[in-house]
């Protein structure tokens, strides 16, 4: 018996020592730093998710092929373990759960979209794990109290405010009549909250306050009302299938309105999908590429665009640049940390001021950028060529803004 027990007592602790060694060196493999990410390759969300992965690995290669990470004296290469989250925020947090615990990652990436931003970020709160994500704006997500957490991009409820302060300066500083529909999810209805701050702050009325539909295949409704209220501003939110949607059926019925302002036209590539009847369509972005910022790795806009239509056949819309700025901001925490110790790369993370192609990157104790401010480009066509021009804030405007949108019968 005494024999079986020293066996057993040996088999255990051999066990254990492979366990604590998977657990503490998974985190970093040989000269690779092992990140996870779980985002949307199927479903709801794909077409976005796919950009969000584009924009990882054109960073990766990138980082990796200019000196990779230096820590510690030795020099590291990035590597994501992806996971398809299929757009359900259940299966991205079991996925947060399975990179963590079983594929032993220790630093994250984050999913595209809020509502599987917000089902991973408990999780990655839970075990203390930094997570550094691009593509969830909610407001939500910052009042949470994580500490582990932390956005590149601006939060949600400031993508189209500014809008309504455009609007309102067309029509002479004075009040103006808004309609809005917005999906049911996280994000886009903390873009509906900062409409009705901003409604509220210039003292404009909302007239027409409508749900899209789940799938979001039709608007009609709402459009039947703009019809009859004739708002000055309609403004809409439903990720890349809303925004086609919207331009659609506002172009099969002929519907005027003076300011139409959305989220995700680049996403939606709705000046290539859709020409001359997306013209005039205000956009809420995080990024353009005709921006001023630069960094040493993608250099300025221009250069990461060219870089990214080579690297995968087309223009990329912001949540790819947004995505690849995420890991210029792991790198530079991991080398400021000198450290792969999670809490001191947490504490470097919170630290970050930065910037990058993508924009100034500066965290607030809620994790969020506070140093970035959103842009509206507009659809401008020219002999059949449509193309988004940055019209505000008016530092960066590369054109003017027209308004308002000339009626159908006039185009």
């Amino acid at each position: 018996m005494k024999i079986r027990n020293i066996l057993i007592t040996l088999v255990s602790a051999i066990a254990l020592l492979i366990s604590a060694s998977t657990i503490s060196f998974a985190k970093v493999v040989g000269d690779k730093i092992i990140l996870g990410a779980a985002v949307s390759l199927t479903g709801k969300y794909s077409s976005n998710g796919v950009h969000t992965q584009n924009g990882y690995n054109l960073a990766v290669e990138r980082i990796n092929s200019m000196g990779g990470v230096k820590v510690g004296g030795k020099t590291y290469k990035f590597d994501i373990i992806y996971y398809d989250d299929e757009s359900n925020s259940g299966r991205a947090a079991q996925l947060a759960e399975r990179l963590i615990q079983q594929d032993g990652v220790q630093f994250m990436l984050g999913p595209y979209s809020s509502g599987l931003t917000k089902a991973m970020a408990p999780v990655t709160e839970k075990y203390e794990v930094p997570m550094v994500e691009a593509n969830g704006a909610s407001r939500s997500l910052f009042t949470k109290g994580y500490k582990y957490l932390f956005a590149v991009l601006a939060p949600a409820n400031l993508y189209l405010d500014v809008a309504i302060d455009l609007a309102v300066e067309k029509n002479g500083g004075k009040p103006v009549k808004i309609a809005m529909a917005f999906e049911q999810d996280p994000f886009s209805q903390d873009v509906r909250l900062g409409i009705v701050e901003a409604a509220k702050r210039t003292g404009s009325t909302i007239i027409i306050d409508d749900k899209l539909p789940k799938e979001l295949n039709t608007m009609q409704t709402t459009l039947n009302e703009v019809r009859v209220k004739k708002p000055d501003v309609l403004v809409v939110s439903g990720h890349t299938k809303g925004a086609l949607t919207a331009v659609k059926e506002i172009a099969e019925m002929k519907i005027d309105v003076p300011m139409l302002a959305m989220t995700h036209c680049d996403a939606a590539k709705l000046s290539k999908q859709l020409g001359d009847i997306s013209e005039y369509a205000l956009c809420a972005s995080q990024w353009h590429k005709s921006l001023s910022y630069k960094d040493k790795f993608f250099g300025g806009g221009m250069k990461y665009d060219a870089d990214f239509t080579k690297a995968f056949g087309y223009a990329p819309p912001y949540q790819a640049a947004e995505s690849s700025a995420a890991l210029l901001v792991f790198k530079d925490a991991f080398e400021r940390a000198q450290s792969f110790d999670t809490k001191k790369v947490r504490d470097a993370l919170a630290a970050t001021d930065m910037q990058t192609f993508y924009g100034n990157i500066k965290f607030a104790a809620g994790g969020q950028n506070v140093s970035k401010p959103m842009v509206l480009f507009q659809v401008i066509c020219d002999a059949g060529k449509c193309e988004n021009k940055v019209v505000a804030p008016t530092k960066w405007a590369s054109a003017e803004l027209v308004h308002p949108t000339p009626t159908w019968s006039n185009r």
